[in-house]
């Protein structure tokens, strides 16, 4: 697969993921009244299936970090916090395929310019 194609592929993921995690989103501040981050949390344990889906997305989002943070540093990507940022405000669906596009991205201008030299 080519990296014009992967590159499609994550763009494409990254608004499909803030799409479907801001419906529901959504429909939570609509039924609230409002976002309480507190009323948030507490519906993300409102049972067995969610408080699984929570802390797994939670353990990802931590490895998703910690790796993204030394392979952003390696490559020499710009502005990582936010990704941070991103991953908190927005979601992890939109964040971790929108890191993999920039990354791909990197990875063939980094390539570009060896092939350059």
């Amino acid at each position: 697969m080519t990296s014009i194609a992967r590159q499609i592929i994550y763009g494409i993921t990254a608004v499909v993921g803030v799409i479907a995690t801001w419906y529901y989103n959504i429909l939570f501040i609509t039924e609230h009244g409002g976002f309480s981050l507190s009323q948030f949390l507490q519906a993300t344990n409102a049972n067995a299936a969610a408080s699984s889906i929570s802390k797994d997305i939670l353990v990802t989002v931590f490895a998703f970090l910690f790796w993204s943070y030394f392979e952003a540093r390696e490559l020499k990507m710009r502005h990582w916090w936010l990704y941070v940022v991103a991953t908190f405000v927005i979601a992890l669906a939109f964040t971790f395929p929108l890191f993999l596009l920039m990354r791909e991205r990197k990875l063939a201008s980094n390539l570009r310019d060896a092939a350059a030299s």
